[in-house]
C-alpha cells in the first residue's frame, strides 16, 4: 500500500520537523516587500501555537472553518492546524460576493471566517447572515471590539504538539467546485486524498527535497495545494509563496529564490508573454512547469525561445486529486495535447452507455479510483450527485476528448456546461441564474466564446420581457452586484428568441458559433 494509505498530514509534516528541522520549507513573498520564511520545524511549531489558537476559539473534531484568504502564511497554518485537530477547512476565492459566500459558509456549516483586512466587510455581512458563524479572525491586520486578531490570538499559545490523533480518512478540506447547476458542489478531501495528490505530482515531476516550487496560484484552488503544497511536503522539497501572481515579477521571483518547478494556467503563460522582453530572464532555473488549457503552438514555441523553462501540460479536477493525465518529463512531450496516464491513474474514453470508443473517436474522460483516497471521498450533502459522477469505480469528468496513435489525450470540449475564464470554472447555469431573477428578463443563456487572452469571454445573450427595453450596461451592473467579478459577462446580445431543440433545450453551440463567425 502506498503512503497516501497509511498517513496524514500531521504525521508527514512532523516526521520533517523532527528528521529535517533546518530544511526550509516555506518563503513568503509578499509582493508589495514583506518576507518571511520557515524551515519544517519552525513551520511545524507555529502550526501548533495556530492549532491551540483554534481549541481556544473552540474548534475540535470534524468541525469546519472557513479561510477567506489571498495567499499568506497564514492559510498555510489554518490547514496544517486544522489536519492535527481532525477539523476541516473550507477555502474560498477572495473575489466571491456576500451572497456566494453566504451559501458556500452556510452549507458547509462553518463556525469561524479567517479573513484579511480588505475583504472584512464582506466576511461581517456574511457572519450576520451566517448564524453558525460564531466569530470572524482578522489575519495581518490588528483587533477591534468585534474582530480579534490572528496575530494575537496566536502568539500567546503554545508551541507543543496538540494531543489529537487523526485518521488518513478523515476529512480535512471542502473544496467547493462550480458545477451544472446553480450551486458549487463540496469536494470532500481526506489527508490520503491530499497525500495521494502530492505522491503524484512528485513522482511525476522527479521532485527531490533540492526542489523549490515558485507557488503563484491562488491556495484557495486545488491546483497549489494538491500539486505544490504536498509534493513539496511528501518530497521534503521547499516552497515560495507569493502573494499574488505578477506577470512583471514571475521570472524575477524564480530567479532570486532559484526556484526548479511552477504550476501556471494558459491566460498567466500569456500575460507572461506579453511583457516587454527582458534576455536576463531566460537564466531562471525552472526545469518544469505545469500547466492547464489550451496555447498555440506559436506560444509554445515563443515561450520556449524567451524563458527556457520546459513546460508539461496536464488535465485533472478537483476531484481526481492529482492529474491523471500529464505530459511525461523524460520522454517525448506534446503539449499541445493533455499528454497521456500518469502512474497510479487509470484513464478511458467511453460514450453515454460508458463502453469505450474507437481510437481517434471522442469520448467522455473517466478516471478509476478508490473515493477517499486516490479520487474525491464524495460531494458534501449531496449523494445523488456523487453517485452520478463515482459510478462503479469510475469518475465521470464531464470532459470529451480524443486519443491519438501515439496514446496523447487531447482535450474537445465540456460535455458539463462549463466556461474557463482566466483559470477559473464558470458555471454558465449559474450565471443565467442571476440574469434570470431581473424583472426585465425573460430568457437567456450564457456561453464561453474564445478569448486570446482568458481563454474563454463570458457572453450573456437574453431575450427581454415584451416592451422592456434593456441595455447591457444594465444587465452588467446586475450580475457585478451578485457574482464575482470574474463570472460577470463581458458582452450582452439581445434576441427575440434563444434557439432550441425539439425538446426545449437551447441550442448553445449554435450561438457560440454565431459568435465566433462575428469575430
Amino acid at each position: 500500500m502506498d503512503t497516501a494509505g497509511l498517513h496524514t498530514l500531521q504525521e508527514i509534516l512532523e516526521f520533517r520537523a523532527e528528521t529535517e528541522p533546518e530544511r526550509p520549507f516555506v518563503h513568503f513573498d509578499e509582493i508589495d516587500g514583506r518576507s518571511v520564511g520557515y524551515s519544517y520545524a519552525e513551520f511545524d511549531k507555529s502550526v501548533n501555537r495556530t492549532a491551540h489558537m483554534l481549541k481556544s476559539l473552540g474548534i475540535g473534531n470534524s468541525d469546519k472553518i472557513n479561510l477567506h484568504l489571498s495567499n499568506c502564511v497564514e492559510f498555510l497554518l489554518l490547514w496544517f492546524a486544522a489536519a492535527k485537530l481532525g477539523a476541516v477547512i473550507m477555502p474560498t476565492n477572495v473575489a466571491a460576493t456576500a451572497d456566494e459566500l453566504e451559501y458556500l459558509i452556510g452549507h458547509s456549516e462553518c463556525r469561524l471566517i479567517f479573513t484579511q483586512p480588505g475583504y472584512l466587510d464582506v466576511a461581517r455581512e456574511v457572519q450576520g447572515r451566517c448564524p453558525r458563524v460564531e466569530a470572524t479572525v482578522i489575519c495581518g491586520g490588528s483587533a477591534n471590539a468585534d474582530t480579534p486578531s490572528f496575530d494575537a490570538l496566536h502568539s500567546s499559545q503554545s508551541d507543543d504538539r496538540p494531543g489529537n490523533n487523526c485518521d488518513s480518512a478523515d476529512e480535512v478540506g471542502i473544496l467547493y467546485t462550480s458545477g451544472t447547476t446553480s450551486r458549487p458542489k463540496g469536494v470532500l478531501v481526506t489527508n490520503a486524498n491530499y497525500i495521494y495528490a502530492g505522491e503524484t505530482v512528485a513522482k511525476a515531476l522527479c521532485l527531490t527535497p533540492q526542489d523549490r516550487h515558485l507557488v503563484v496560484m491562488p491556495l484557495f484552488h486545488g491546483n497549489a495545494q494538491y500539486y505544490s503544497t504536498m509534493s513539496a511536503l511528501v518530497t521534503g522539497a521547499s516552497m515560495v509563496l507569493s502573494s499574488r501572481f505578477s506577470a512583471s515579477r514571475f521570472f524575477d521571483q524564480a530567479i532570486r529564490h532559484q526556484c526548479t518547478v511552477s504550476s501556471l494556467f494558459s491566460a498567466p503563460m500569456r500575460m507572461l508573454l506579453a511583457q516587454p522582453r527582458r534576455e536576463e530572464l531566460v537564466e531562471n532555473n525552472l526545469r518544469a512547469v505545469l500547466f492547464a488549457q489550451s496555447v498555440t503552438e506559436d506560444q509554445l514555441d515563443e515561450w520556449q525561445v524567451r524563458f527556457d523553462a520546459p513546460l508539461l501540460q496536464l488535465w485533472g479536477m478537483t476531484e481526481t486529486m492529482g492529474p491523471p493525465l500529464m505530459n511525461p518529463i523524460h520522454l517525448r512531450r506534446n503539449n499541445m495535447s493533455m499528454g497521456l496516464p500518469v502512474m497510479g491513474y487509470r484513464v478511458r474514453l467511453v460514450d453515454e452507455q460508458g463502453s469505450d470508443v474507437a481510437p481517434g473517436e471522442t469520448g467522455q474522460v473517466i478516471v478509476a479510483g478508490e473515493p477517499g483516497r486516490t479520487l474525491m471521498k464524495g460531494y458534501l450533502k449531496n449523494q445523488e450527485a456523487t453517485r452520478e459522477t463515482i459510478r462503479d469505480g469510475w469518475l465521470w469528468s464531464g470532459d470529451n476528448a480524443r486519443q491519438d496513435r501515439e496514446g496523447y489525450f487531447h482535450f474537445v470540449d465540456r460535455a458539463k456546461d462549463m466556461i474557463k475564464r482566466s483559470g477559473e470554472n464558470v458555471a454558465a447555469s449559474e450565471v443565467e441564474a442571476v440574469i434570470l431573477i431581473h424583472p426585465e428578463v425573460f430568457d437567456c443563456a450564457v456561453i464561453g466564446v474564445p478569448d486570446p487572452l482568458r481563454d474563454e469571454s463570458i457572453v450573456a445573450v437574453v431575450v427581454p420581457v415584451e416592451g422592456a427595453s434593456l441595455e447591457s450596461a444594465t444587465i452588467i451592473a446586475w450580475c457585478k452586484d451578485r457574482l464575482a467579478s470574474f463570472r460577470v459577462p463581458e458582452k450582452v446580445e439581445f434576441r427575440h428568441v434563444l434557439p432550441r431543440t425539439s425538446v426545449g433545450k437551447i441550442q448553445k453551440h449554435v450561438l457560440r458559433a454565431e459568435m465566433v463567425s462575428e469575430k
